[in-house]
C-alpha cells in the first residue's frame, strides 16, 4: 500500500480560496495532480456532499473535510496550511490547518483504522503545534507518519483511561468513590469525528480522574463494550449523529446525549455532566431496564443465549403486528359483526365480504348491508357500522399478514444485521406459500440470516464492496435460502402440517372432550407458533360451512374451544402478576398490564414475554390451564360463530354462561400452577434485586 501522505500532497501557507468549497476543490485537485485520484472531480463532489451534512471545522483552527469516494482507490491524506484562514463552520473561528481525508468506497478495516488514528491525533495540541511550526513538506509528512499505525495494525478496541497509575489494571479502587463511565461515539461516515470525539472524551476523563471506556462505532469496525463493563458503569455518554447499535445494552443507565461534535469542544463539560447524572435518581436514562440490558448484550454469550437472543429479536419485532392486528380485527367484529370475516353472496357471486365492501364503497358511498346474503339475511348492521367494521377487519388482517415475514425478517437481522432483512422477509413470505406457519418462518429466518452472514464475510474487490449490502447479499441470500426452503424443506413442512390436521379431524365426535383438551394444549404450547396456528386453522376451516347451522354444531364447538384456550395464557399470567407480583420482574409486571387486554381480545402472543423469560415454569402451567378450558368448552357445548375477537364477540357465542365458566376455570388453574412452580426453588425478584 502506498503511503497515505507524501510531500506531493502537502501545501504550506497556501491561498486555496476564500471559502471551504474552494479549499476542498483545490485539495481534491492536489490529490489528482499527485496521481492519487482516479477521478478528482468525483472526490471533490463526495467531499462537498459530506460537508453539506455538517460542517467539519473543529476547535483549534482545524478542519477535516472527509468522505468515502470512488474517486480514490487507496486511502489518501492531503494537507494544507492555508493563509488566509478559511471558515469551515467551527464556532471557535476559521481554520488554518486543513486535512482532506479520502477513503476508498468500501475500504477495509485496516485502511479505516489508519484514518481513525489520524483523527485522534488531531485533537492533541502537540501535534497541531508541530504542523503550524513545520517549515517544509517533509516535516509535515514525518509528523503525520509518526501518528499513523502500520498498515497491518489491528483495529482499535474500546479504550479505558483513568487518572494515572492508580487506574491501571489490577489497581484497587474504592467502590464508594470511584466512578466509571462508558461512551459511544458515531458519525454518519465513521471516519473522523467518531474517533476525535472518543479521543476528547478519554482525555477529559483522564483530567477528571475518571475511568472511561469508549466504543467507537465507526467505519474501522467496532469492538463492542463487554457486558461487565457496561454493567459496572455509573453513566453512559452517547455522542452520536446516527443510531446507537444495540442500544438496549445500556438500558437503565443515566445518559448524556449529544451530537458527535460536542465532545470535541466540550468534553470536560460532558464528563462533569455524566458524573452529576450518575448520582441523580431523576437523571435522564436510556430507555428500558437492567433486565433488557442483560438480554441485549451479545458479548460472551453462550450458544444457547445467542439462539434465544436471535429468536426473541424476531418475536419482539413481531409483537406490534400482533397487537395492532388482533385489536383491529376485534374492533371490526364489534362494529360490523362477526359475519364481516366470512364470505357471502353478492349479486349471486361468492365474495370476500370485507374486501368487497372496501373496494366497492367509500365513506361517502356506504354499502347496503342487506345486499350481502348470509344466513338468509343481510349483514345485520347499519351501513356506517358495516363499512367501519370492514375497514377495521381489513386493516387487522393486513397486519396479521406480516406476522411470519416480520418474525423471519428480524431473526435474519439479528444474525446478519441489515443485509439479512430482505431475504428474511422473503423467507417468511415463502413459509406462508408453503403453509409452514411460524415453524417455517423460524427456519427460513435462521437460514436467510446464516446465508447473508456468510456472503457478507466474502473478500471482494474494493470496487464491489459498495454493491454487497444493497445488491449482492440480498440477491444471493434470497436465492440460496429460497431454493433450500422450497426445494428441500417444502414437502416435509407441508406433510407435517397435513398430518397434524388429519390427526385432529380423527378425534372429533365421541372424543370431543379429548379433542378440546388437545386443542387447548396446542394453543398454549407455542402461543402463536406453528402448533397454535394448526389448531386455529383447524377450527376456522369449517366455520364458513357451519355458518347456517343451528344448535351446537361440532365446528362451532371447536371454534369456541380454540378461542377460549387461546385467551387463557395471557389472562392467567396477568392474574399471576397481580396475585404474586414479587415473583415477576418489573418488565414482566408491565407486560402483565397489557396482557389483560390482549388475553381478552384472544391474542395468545401476549404470554410470549413471560414464557421466553421462564419457559420451564410458564409453558407447562398455561398448557394445563388451556387444556382445562378446552375440555370444559366442549363438555358444556359452548359454540362460537366468530373466528376471532375474544370478549368482543360475545354476541356470537352460544351458551355465554358456559363460555365464562370454561374461561375462568382455565385462568385460575394456570395462574395457580405458575405461582406454585415459581415458588419452587426461586427467590422473589424484589429480594433478589436489592
Amino acid at each position: 500500500m502506498s503511503p497515505m501522505i507524501t510531500t506531493d500532497l502537502v501545501r504550506l501557507d497556501a491561498d486555496l480560496g476564500t471559502d471551504r468549497h474552494e479549499v476542498i476543490r483545490a485539495l481534491a485537485a492536489v490529490v489528482g495532480a499527485a496521481g492519487r485520484a482516479t477521478d478528482a472531480d468525483q472526490l471533490a463532489a463526495d467531499a462537498l456532499a459530506r460537508e453539506a451534512t455538517g460542517a467539519t471545522g473543529q476547535p483549534g483552527g482545524i478542519a477535516i473535510p472527509h468522505c468515502r469516494t470512488t474517486g480514490v482507490q487507496e486511502p489518501t491524506l492531503a494537507f494544507a496550511r492555508v493563509s488566509p484562514a478559511v471558515d469551515f463552520g467551527a464556532k471557535a473561528g476559521p481554520a488554518d490547518l486543513v486535512f482532506l481525508i479520502a477513503a476508498p468506497a468500501g475500504g477495509d478495516a485496516d485502511h479505516l483504522t489508519i484514518l481513525a488514528q489520524l483523527a485522534r491525533a488531531l485533537v492533541r495540541s502537540e501535534f497541531t503545534d508541530g504542523l503550524r511550526a513545520a517549515a517544509t513538506p517533509e516535516e509535515v509528512v514525518d509528523l503525520v507518519s509518526g501518528v499513523l499505525p502500520r498498515a497491518d495494525a489491528p483495529a482499535a478496541t474500546p479504550t479505558a483511561v483513568g487518572a494515572g497509575p492508580a487506574s491501571t489494571a489490577g489497581a484497587p479502587t474504592s467502590p464508594t468513590t470511584a466512578r466509571r463511565l462508558v461512551a459511544v461515539t458515531a458519525c454518519p461516515t465513521g471516519i473522523a469525528h467518531t474517533y476525535m470525539a472518543a479521543e476528547s472524551l478519554e482525555a477529559a476523563a483522564e483530567r477528571a480522574g475518571v475511568d472511561i471506556s469508549v466504543e467507537t462505532q465507526g467505519s474501522a469496525g467496532s469492538t463492542p463494550l463487554s457486558h461487565e463493563t457496561i454493567r459496572d458503569a455509573d453513566a453512559v455518554i452517547f455522542a452520536v449523529d446516527v443510531g446507537v447499535r444495540d442500544r438496549g445494552r445500556f438500558a437503565g443507565k443515566p445518559v448524556v446525549s449529544s451530537g458527535v461534535k460536542r465532545p470535541i469542544s466540550e468534553a470536560d463539560a460532558m464528563i462533569a455532566e455524566a458524573l452529576r447524572y450518575a448520582g441523580d435518581p431523576n437523571a435522564p436514562r436510556v430507555e428500558g431496564t437492567a433486565t433488557d440490558a442483560s438480554e441485549s448484550s451479545g458479548a460472551g454469550e453462550s450458544w444457547g443465549g445467542r439462539v434465544r437472543r436471535v429468536l426473541m429479536t424476531g418475536v419482539s419485532y413481531m409483537i406490534p403486528f400482533v397487537a395492532a392486528g388482533g385489536l383491529l380485527i376485534a374492533l371490526g367484529f364489534l362494529l360490523g359483526g362477526y359475519q364481516i370475516a366470512i364470505g357471502s353472496t353478492f349479486d349471486g357471486a361468492e365474495v370476500n365480504t370485507a374486501h368487497h365492501i372496501l373496494t366497492n364503497s367509500t365513506i361517502f358511498n356506504l354499502p347496503d348491508p342487506s345486499a350481502y346474503a348470509m344466513d338468509g339475511t343481510g349483514l345485520g348492521r347499519g351501513a356506517l357500522l358495516t363499512y367501519l367494521g370492514a375497514l377495521m377487519f381489513a386493516l387487522g388482517a393486513a397486519a396479521f399478514g406480516f406476522l411470519v415475514p416480520a418474525l423471519a425478517g428480524y431473526i435474519a437481522y439479528a444474525i446478519a444485521d441489515r443485509p439479512g432483512i430482505a431475504p428474511g422477509f422473503v423467507m417468511g413470505a415463502v413459509a406462508g406459500i408453503l403453509q409452514a406457519g411460524f415453524l417455517g418462518g423460524i427456519v427460513g429466518g435462521v437460514l436467510a440470516g446464516l446465508v447473508a452472514h456468510w456472503i457478507a464475510s466474502w473478500k471482494v474487490p474494493v470496487w464491489a464492496r459498495g454493491l454487497m449490502p444493497v445488491l449482492v447479499i440480498p440477491l444471493l441470500a434470497t436465492l440460496i435460502a429460497g431454493f433450500v426452503m422450497i426445494v428441500v424443506l417444502g414437502r416435509p413442512l407441508t406433510a407435517l402440517m397435513t398430518s397434524l390436521n388429519d390427526g385432529l379431524n380423527g378425534m372429533s365426535g365421541q372424543y370431543a372432550i379429548l379433542l378440546g383438551v388437545v386443542l387447548g394444549l396446542m394453543m398454549a404450547f407455542d402461543m402463536g407458533g406453528p402448533l397454535n396456528k394448526v389448531a386455529y386453522g383447524f377450527a376456522t376451516t369449517g366455520l364458513g360451512a357451519a355458518a347456517t347451522a343451528t344448535g351446537a354444531a361440532p365446528e362451532l364447538k371447536i371454534m369456541a374451544a380454540v378461542m377460549l384456550a387461546g385467551m387463557v395464557p395471557p389472562l392467567a399470567l396477568a392474574l399471576a402478576t397481580v396475585v404474586r407480583p414479587s415473583l415477576f420482574t418489573v418488565p414482566e409486571r408491565e407486560n402483565g398490564k397489557a396482557a389483560w387486554f390482549m388475553g381478552a381480545s384472544f391474542i395468545t402472543e401476549g404470554a410470549i414475554p413471560f414464557a421466553a423469560a421462564d419457559p420451564l415454569r410458564v409453558i407447562p402451567s398455561i398448557m394445563l390451564g388451556s387444556a382445562v378450558t378446552g375440555g370444559l368448552a366442549q363438555a358444556l357445548d359452548v359454540t362460537l360463530r366468530a373466528p376471532h375477537g375474544g370478549i368482543f364477540v360475545l354476541f356470537a357465542v352460544g351458551n355465554i354462561i358456559g363460555f365464562l365458566i370454561a374461561l375462568l376455570a382455565g385462568v385460575l388453574v394456570a395462574a395457580a400452577a405458575v405461582i406454585t412452580l415459581k415458588n419452587l426453588g426461586r427467590v422473589d425478584t424484589d429480594v433478589a434485586t436489592v
